[in-house]
Order: C-alpha cells, then sequence, then structure tokens
C-alpha cells in the first residue's frame, strides 16, 4: 500500500511537469496608446508662475496619456488666482482636457465661469489659453452680470472674466428695467 502511495505522487509529479503551460490571451484590439500612463481621482493640480499661484484645478478623475501628450478630466472645478493670490474666478464643467505641451486647458459640457464680481458665463466649450491667459469659445455663450444678460456665439475674455467681448450678439436684456415690470 506503501509503494502504491509512493508510486502514484511520482505519477503526479511526472505527470504535472510534463504539461505546457497555458499563456494567457492578450486582446489583439487593444492598443497601447489607449491605456493612461497614469490615472488619479479627487485630484488637484496647481499652476503657478515665477512663485505665484495662478489656478488650481480639481478633478474627479484625470487620465494621462502620454503619447498623445495629453490630460482628459472628469467633474473639472478651476479656481483663478490675481496678482494678490486670491481668487478672482471659478470655472467648472463636466469634461475637460490639459495640452501637456501648451498647457492650455479645454473645458467640456455645462461650462460655468463666475467671477469674484459676479459676472456669470455659461457654454458648452471653453479654452483657457496658458500663454494669454484668455478664455476663448467659438460657441453660443450666455453672460449674466448685475445690469444685462448678453447671448451670442463667439467669445474671448481675461480668465477674471473683467474685460469680455462677445463676437456676435443675437440677445441682450437689461435686467434692471425687467426688474422694475
Amino acid at each position: 500500500m506503501k509503494n502504491f502511495f509512493y508510486l502514484l505522487i511520482v505519477f503526479v509529479l511526472i505527470n504535472g511537469c510534463g504539461e505546457e503551460k497555458l499563456k494567457p490571451k492578450i486582446a489583439s484590439s487593444l492598443q497601447t496608446t489607449e491605456i493612461p500612463v497614469q490615472e488619479s481621482w479627487d485630484s488637484q493640480i496647481l499652476f503657478s508662475e515665477n512663485g505665484k499661484l495662478k489656478a488650481i484645478l480639481y478633478a474627479d478623475h484625470i487620465r494621462s496619456y502620454e503619447s498623445k501628450k495629453m490630460k482628459l478630466l472628469d467633474g473639472v472645478k478651476i479656481k483663478f488666482y490675481n496678482e494678490d493670490e486670491k481668487v478672482s474666478s471659478t470655472l467648472t464643467s463636466k469634461h475637460g482636457r490639459i495640452n501637456d505641451i501648451t498647457k492650455d486647458m479645454f473645458a467640456i459640457d455645462s461650462v460655468v465661469a463666475v467671477s469674484d464680481s459676479g459676472v456669470v458665463l455659461k457654454t458648452e466649450e471653453l479654452v483657457w489659453k496658458n500663454r494669454s491667459k484668455k478664455i476663448k469659445t467659438d460657441k453660443f455663450v450666455t453672460i449674466i452680470d448685475k445690469n444685462e444678460k448678453i447671448q451670442g456665439y463667439g467669445f474671448e475674455s481675461d480668465q477674471n472674466l473683467n474685460n469680455y467681448t462677445i463676437y456676435n450678439i443675437t440677445y441682450i436684456a437689461n435686467l434692471n428695467e425687467e426688474k422694475k415690470k
């Protein structure tokens, strides 16, 4: 009986060693450029210039792609700071993208920017140009301040929403006159 167990163990060992190992299947349709090199959740990115804080980006999810030189963002909020390092405006959007080379940021879907003076900008897409510190879009925009509501296509402003231009105005309403009615 003892010999039988020794024989069985030797048989199992020889049989187990002789089998070819199974290799996992790799999906050939998956491109490595589609896989982010880094991901983070509930993150902050600080932008500074000459030691002064210029902006803080908060995101629910960030995916960084080295080959595309970009970061994709979900759940975006950015606080812009003035020369005194006080919050001058805030921008929110559902999605965003950062060009890693130029550091330009694209806010996409349900974009809302609010300045410290109370100016509110609403649009579907907005670009913050890092070099010029300006925000731009060629999409439909709505601007509301304490005196008026303006709508149109095409927009450019400083990041603080102090000096803005709407290129193709389609609607203007004086809010003070509407309050009197």
